[in-house]
């Protein structure tokens, strides 16, 4: 299984770390973590405030696919607040929204014990 994706650039930790959007993870209201590199592999398990969450899928999108829909799986209402936030917290980087930039969409759900 882990042939098919790359080498890790970061550790499943380090996915989900904003209080704002761990609230919304345990809220069931963030579903996916888009990210440069990859987090974690699926099957991975992910803690967060003591619940326990599995990585579903991992695959490749350039931000000019992402939708609506999409962007509501991340916690926003819709793609242009989705847009807004990551490029304003990339600001310091002077980060532009660039359609073919790809991207790691890792989704998510939570494992009921």
């Amino acid at each position: 299984m882990m042939n098919e994706y790359p080498k890790k650039t970061c550790s499943i930790e380090r996915l989900v770390t904003i209080p704002a959007d761990i609230q919304k993870v345990l809220d069931g209201k963030k579903t996916a973590t888009r990210r440069n590199g990859v987090y974690a592999y699926p099957g991975e398990i992910m803690e967060l405030d003591g619940k326990t969450f599995v990585i579903d899928a991992l695959y490749r999108q350039t931000l000019g696919e992402l939708t609506d829909e999409q962007a509501q799986q991340e916690g926003y209402t819709n793609l242009d607040a989705y847009k807004e936030t990551i490029t304003s917290m990339h600001a310091h980087a002077k980060m532009p929204w660039l359609p073919e930039m790809k991207v790691w969409v890792h989704e998510y759900s939570p494992v009921d014990k």
